[in-house]
C-alpha cells in the first residue's frame, strides 16, 4: 500500500475430503494426513456420521451420483507462464508508482495473487476426474482525496473482477498493465464530477457491473439448495420457487443466461464438479423463461424425494478439500445479443452508464437489491454527455430483468470471474465465473450516494 512492497506469500496445503455413503445417508470427513491409516480414520468417521443422520437426514432409496464410465480430465487454457516474481514485482511497483503521481491520490496498491491447484476424485477406488488450474487475481485501486470528498476507482471492482484461468494472457487482457495511470485519473476526474442525480432513467450497465447484477440476482435465487431451504440460517432463501421452472418469465425475451463450464480461461471451467458429474454447457434460462437451477445431482435427488423435481447441472463444488461440495455457481453467463455499445447509447433519451461495481446490498431472498458503482455517465438526447460520482441504482430481481430492452453484441463482452463468493456452513468461498456483454435496462430507478 501507498509504494510499500509487501513481503510475498507463500502457501501450499493438500489434504483429503472422504464421503461415505450408507443406507440412504451421507456422511463426511476431511483429513490432512494422506497415508493409508488417515484416509481409513477419516473414512471409519464418514461412516459414523452418516449412520448418525439415518432417520433424520435425506433418507434417499439409491446414491444419487450418475458417475462417468472413463475418467474425466481438465487443464487450464494453453498459456505461457507468469513472468518470474522478479518481474512481477517490477511490473505492480511501475503501476503503483504511475497511481501515485498526483498528491491528490492519497492510497494506491497493485497486487496480484497466483494459485496453482490440483484434485482428483476416486470413487471407490476408481480415478473419476483428475483436474489442475492455475488461476490469476489481478487488480489495481487508487484514492483520490481533496476538498473533504474521495474517490476510488479500481481495476475491477471490489471484489477484484478481472479473474481468469491461465498465465501471461490472462494477465494482460485484464489491463492491469499499464492501467495504473488509467486508474488514477478517473479517480481525479471524479473528485470534480456533480453527485448523480435521482430519478427513473434507462440504464446501461457495462460488463463489470453486469458481473455483479447477473451473480446476486440469478446466480444465488437459482442455487437448488438454497430454494429447498438449506442456506436459511446463514445466508437465506431465494424468492424462486421448484413450481417455478419451465413456466416462469426470469426477464424479456431478450434474457439467456447459460451454465458454462467449458469457456476456455473463464474463472470457473471445469471438467468434472467435485460430486464426479461430468459438466456440459446448459440454459438456465432460454427467451427469459426459466428451465433450470443450479443444483448438483444431490440436491436434484431430494427435490425428487421431496415431490418437487427439478432439472439441476454439474455445479456440485467445494471450496477446497476440506469442505463438502455444496450448490455453487461456476461460469454463469449472459448470452451476447445483437446490438453494439453506440446504438444501445443512440437509443437512450434520458439515462446513464454505469461501470465497476463499488457497493451491493440484497435481501435474504435474493430479490430487492440496492447496487452503487464507480463510474457514471449521463446518456442525453442519445449521446453520452456528464460524468457523475457515486451513481447507483435499484430494484427486485423478480421485475428489473423484464425491463431488458437490448443485449450487447460480442464486441461489447467480457469474460470476467470472482474468488470471492460466500455460502454455507461451515462458510466457503468459492471461485466464480461470468461472462457478460453490456446491457440496457428502461426506467430503472437511480440515485446519487450523497444527500
Amino acid at each position: 500500500m501507498r509504494g510499500v512492497v509487501q513481503p510475498a506469500q507463500l502457501s501450499t496445503d493438500r489434504g483429503a475430503m472422504v464421503t461415505v455413503w450408507l443406507d440412504g445417508e451421507s456422511g463426511y470427513c476431511a483429513t490432512a494426513d494422506l497415508s493409508a491409516r488417515g484416509l481409513q480414520a477419516a473414512a471409519d468417521c464418514a461412516a459414523q456420521w452418516a449412520r448418525a443422520a439415518r432417520g433424520r437426514g435425506l433418507g434417499l432409496a439409491e446414491a444419487p451420483w450418475q458417475l462417468p464410465g472413463a475418467t474425466l480430465r481438465y487443464e487450464g487454457p494453453a498459456d505461457e507462464p507468469l513472468p518470474s516474481r522478479a518481474e512481477l514485482l517490477a511490473m505492480l511497483r511501475a503501476e503503483a508508482e504511475a497511481m501515485a503521481r498526483d498528491p491528490r491520490v492519497v492510497h494506491w496498491s497493485a497486487s496480484l495473487r497466483a494459485t496453482e491447484s490440483a484434485q482428483r476424485l476416486w470413487v471407490d477406488a476408481a480415478l473419476v476426474a483428475e483436474q489442475s488450474f492455475r488461476f490469476v487475481e489481478p487488480n489495481l485501486e487508487a484514492t483520490a482525496f481533496a476538498d473533504g470528498r474521495s474517490q476510488t476507482r479500481t481495476l475491477g471492482g471490489q471484489y477484484n473482477g478481472f479473474c481468469r484461468q491461465g498465465g501471461r494472457a490472462a494477465l494482460r487482457d485484464s489491463g492491469m498493465i499499464g492501467g495504473g495511470a488509467r486508474v488514477a485519473d478517473e479517480a481525479l476526474q471524479l473528485l470534480g464530477a456533480p453527485n448523480c442525480p435521482d430519478g427513473a432513467r434507462d440504464l446501461l450497465l457495462s460488463p463489470d457491473q453486469m458481473m455483479l447484477q447477473i451473480h446476486e440476482s440469478i446466480g444465488h435465487p437459482l442455487e437448488l439448495d438454497r430454494i429447498l431451504g438449506d442456506e436459511r440460517n446463514f445466508a437465506g432463501t431465494s424468492f424462486v420457487t421448484t413450481d417455478m421452472f419451465g413456466s416462469y418469465r426470469y426477464g424479456s425475451p431478450l434474457l439467456n443466461v447459460s451454465f458454462d463450464p467449458a469457456v476456455s480461461g473463464e474463472f470457473a471451467s471445469y471438467a468434472a464438479d467435485d460430486d464426479g458429474t461430468a459438466a456440459r454447457p446448459q440454459r438456465l434460462i432460454e427467451r427469459g423463461i426459466l428451465l433450470r437451477a443450479l443444483g448438483g445431482e444431490l440436491s436434484q435427488a431430494r427435490a425428487r424425494a421431496l415431490g418437487r423435481p427439478v432439472e439441476g447441472v454439474a455445479s456440485s463444488r467445494a471450496s477446497g478439500w476440506h469442505r463438502p461440495p455444496i450448490d455453487r455457481m461456476a461460469n454463469l453467463n449472459l448470452e451476447p445479443g445483437e446490438a453494439t455499445l453506440e446504438s444501445m447509447i443512440a437509443s437512450v433519451e434520458r439515462g446513464i452508464w454505469m461501470q465497476t461495481n463499488a457497493s451491493w446490498s440484497i435481501d435474504d431472498s435474493r430479490n430487492k437489491f440496492q447496487f452503487g458503482c464507480e463510474w457514471g455517465r449521463l446518456i442525453e438526447g442519445g449521446r453520452l454527455t456528464t460524468l457523475v460520482r457515486n451513481p447507483n441504482y435499484r430494484g427486485t430481481s423478480a421485475s428489473f430483468w423484464r425491463s431488458l430492452a437490448a443485449v450487447g453484441d460480442r464486441s461489447t463482452m467480457q469474460v470476467l470471474g470472482t474468488p470471492f463468493c460466500g455460502k454455507g456452513e461451515p462458510g466457503q468461498i468459492a471461485r466464480v465465473g461470468h461472462a457478460s456483454p453490456a446491457c440496457l435496462f428502461r426506467s430503472i430507478d437511480v440515485f446519487g450516494g450523497e444527500s
